[in-house]
């Protein structure tokens, strides 16, 4: 049940029967994710200073990873492919684990526009792992196109998911490159929530 605030009492359908470790941990990720959504979907977000807004879209990435280990919520991915649009749950999954795993394993940098990662980069210690694994299947695919609608400020916000045209040890990927700060973290904040309130009795 969603409160005006956006907090959440998440409960399960009978059928899921989640143990009691997992509703204590799906109550705590949902609701840190329900706060930082209702955030980044305002103006004033934007407003804020760019490690301020990077730190907070970590954040949101880093729990949505997390809630992808509750294995309704894989089999909801999964019928993604079925029922949505083509790439809908590549994005959804892969994409948005990628983006975690970069931020999370290259700690380096102060906002989004900031971050970027090579070939040789990615493999210093070994090779073959998700982020490496990811840009060797997606690195060359074109372009996907969204768009999406804040009723708040009556806006149509349209972008495009890029993935890299090559992935080498001396071609940089940047983030921003993929996914633009402003309009890719709103887009996908939306495409999370809308992955996760699958889950959750309103």
């Amino acid at each position: 049940m969603l409160a005006a605030t956006n907090r959440a009492e998440v409960q399960m359908s009978s059928d899921l029967k989640p143990n009691t470790a997992e509703l204590s941990f799906l109550n705590l990720a949902y609701n840190r994710f329900y706060d930082i959504f209702a955030e980044v979907m305002t103006d004033a977000f934007w407003q804020k200073d760019g490690w301020y807004r990077f730190s907070r879209a970590k954040d949101g990435f880093a729990i949505y990873a997390e809630l992808l280990h509750y294995e309704p919520i894989k089999w909801d991915l999964e019928e993604l492919k079925k029922s949505r649009p083509p790439m809908e749950a590549e994005i959804a999954g892969d994409l948005f684990r990628f983006i975690r795993n970069v931020v999370l394993h290259f700690p380096f940098f102060e906002s989004w526009d900031q971050v970027w990662i090579s070939k040789q980069i990615v493999n210093w210690c070994s090779e073959g792992k998700s982020i490496d694994q990811f840009l060797r299947s997606y690195a060359g695919k074109g372009p996907v196109k969204y768009r999406f609608w804040q009723s708040d400020n009556k806006r149509m916000t349209y972008l495009s998911i890029t993935f890299p045209p090559e992935y080498s040890d001396d071609s940089r990927v940047f983030l921003k490159d993929v996914l633009t700060e402003a309009e890719g973290v709103k887009f996908a904040f939306i495409l999370m929530r809308q992955v996760l309130d699958t889950q959750v009795i309103k």
